[in-house]
C-alpha cells in the first residue's frame, strides 16, 4: 500500500502546501493512507480540521511522517535537516532546482531517496495537468503587476478628471511565456499600454490578442523553435534586442522580466545603461531573481533604487498568493500521483516508475541513488569555468 506524506514547508517564506483539503479527499477515495503535518496548510489558510475531514490522518511532526510514508509530497526543495529524516528508497515529488542550490540534491543522492522533480516536467500536452511550473508562473505574472503598480506613484489607466487628463502608464515585459502572458493580460486590465517582447517571433499573435503591442526582433538565423521558457540566445541577438527595446523601455513606467532558462543563470535583459535612460520612479519587477536576475543590480527580497528607477526582487511571487497557488500546485500533484500510482481494478495501490513512459523519464531527477537527469547532473558537476 502507499501512504502519502504531505510535509509542512520549513523554508522562510514559503507559505504553499503541497496537498489541500479537496486533493486529500481524492487520494483517500482512491485507497491511499494519508497522512499531514501538523499544520501543514495554516500559511495557505487550511486548517488541520479540513484535513481530517478528508480523511487525513494528522502527524505531530515532520519525522514522524517520513517514517511511515513511502511518497512524499512537498512544495519546495528541503532542507539538508529534512533530507536527513527521509528513510532511503521514499520517492519526493516536489520542486528540486539544484542548480540554484545543489546541496539539498547531492544530500537526497547521499541518503538514497528518489526525487520526481516539478520543474522538470516534459512540457506536453499528456503532461500539461502536472505543469507545476505553468501554473505558479501564471501567479507570478499577475502578482508582478500588482507589485509594480503598488510602487509606481502614478495610475495604470487613462483618467478623464475635472483636474485634467491622466496618461496612462506605459508597461513594458520582457519574456512572453506564461507569466509573461498572464502580465500582459492584467496589466492590460488595470488600463496600462503594454508593449512585449520574446525570443520567439511566432507569440507576436498571442500578445496582440491581449491588446499589447509585440516589439518585434529578427531571430537569429536557423534558430529552432524555443519552448515557453527562455533559451539561451546569441550575443549578436541579445545586441539586437537591446537595440529594439532601448526606446521603449526609456518611455516605460514599468518593466517586468520573467526569462528564465531551466538549469542556468538568467539571462541578463536589462543591463545598467539602460536603467539609466529610464523616467525617474519607475519600476522594474525581476522575476528571475533568484536566477540570477533579469535585470542588474536586482537583489533577492529586496527593492533597491538605481538611477532614479525602483528595482522589486521579491522571491517566489506564487507564495504571495498561497490559497490559489496551493490549490492549483496541489492538483498538478495529484495528477503526477495518479500516473505514477495508477488505478486497476482489484490491484493494490503500487508505486511504479516506468521510465518507458516519457513523463517520469523526464521528470525523475535522481532514482536508486543514481542521477538521472541530464540537468540534475549539470547542477551537481558543473563544467569547470573557462579562464
Amino acid at each position: 500500500m502507499t501512504t502519502l506524506f504531505v510535509a509542512k514547508e520549513s523554508r522562510d517564506g514559503e507559505t504553499r502546501v503541497a496537498a489541500t483539503p479537496e486533493t486529500v479527499g481524492r487520494y483517500c477515495k482512491r485507497g491511499f493512507q494519508v497522512l499531514v503535518q501538523a499544520g501543514a496548510g495554516e500559511a495557505a489558510f487550511f486548517a488541520d480540521q479540513e484535513y481530517t475531514e478528508a480523511g487525513a490522518e494528522i502527524v505531530a511532526d515532520f519525522a514522524t511522517g517520513c517514517a511511515a510514508a513511502n511518497l512524499l509530497l512537498k512544495v519546495a526543495r528541503p532542507t539538508l535537516e529534512e533530507v536527513e529524516k527521509m528513510k532511503k528508497g521514499t520517492l519526493l515529488v516536489s520542486f528540486l532546482q539544484a542548480a540554484q542550490d545543489p546541496d539539498p540534491a547531492r544530500a537526497l543522492l547521499a541518503q538514497g531517496v528518489d526525487c520526481f522533480a516539478m520543474e522538470l516536467v516534459p512540457r506536453t500536452t499528456l503532461a500539461q495537468k502536472m505543469d507545476a511550473l505553468s501554473s505558479q508562473a501564471n501567479i507570478a505574472g499577475y502578482k508582478a503587476v500588482l507589485l509594480a503598480a503598488c510602487e509606481l506613484g502614478r495610475y495604470f489607466p487613462l483618467l478623464m478628471t475635472a483636474a485634467g487628463t491622466v496618461k496612462p502608464a506605459r508597461v513594458v515585459i520582457f519574456g512572453v511565456g506564461v507569466a509573461g502572458l498572464q502580465a500582459i493580460a492584467t496589466a492590460k486590465r488595470l488600463g496600462a499600454i503594454v508593449e512585449a517582447t520574446d525570443i520567439r517571433p511566432e507569440v507576436k499573435e498571442q500578445v496582440e490578442s491581449l491588446g499589447g503591442k509585440f516589439i518585434e526582433v529578427a531571430p537569429d538565423e536557423g534558430a529552432e523553435e524555443a519552448s515557453v521558457y527562455a533559451k539561451e540566445a546569441s550575443e549578436d541577438y541579445k545586441r539586437r534586442q537591446a537595440e529594439a527595446v532601448s526606446a521603449s523601455v526609456a518611455q516605460a513606467d514599468v518593466v517586468i522580466t520573467t526569462a528564465q532558462v531551466p538549469g542556468k543563470r538568467a539571462p541578463l535583459l536589462v543591463p545598467d545603461s539602460m536603467i539609466a535612460q529610464m523616467k525617474s520612479g519607475a519600476v522594474l519587477v525581476d522575476l528571475a531573481v533568484e536566477q540570477g536576475g533579469n535585470v542588474e543590480g536586482s537583489e533577492v527580497g529586496k527593492t533597491v533604487q538605481r538611477h532614479g528607477a525602483f528595482i522589486i526582487g521579491t522571491p517566489n511571487l506564487p507564495a504571495t498568493v498561497p490559497v490559489h497557488a496551493s490549490e492549483l500546485y496541489a492538483r498538478n500533484i495529484q495528477h503526477v500521483v495518479d500516473h505514477i500510482v495508477p488505478s486497476k481494478e482489484n490491484d493494490a495501490l503500487e508505486l511504479k516508475l516506468d521510465l518507458e513512459d516519457e513523463i517520469i523519464a523526464g521528470s525523475i531527477a535522481m532514482l536508486g541513488g543514481e542521477v538521472r537527469h541530464p540537468l540534475t547532473a549539470q547542477a551537481l558537476n558543473p563544467e569547470p569555468a573557462q579562464s
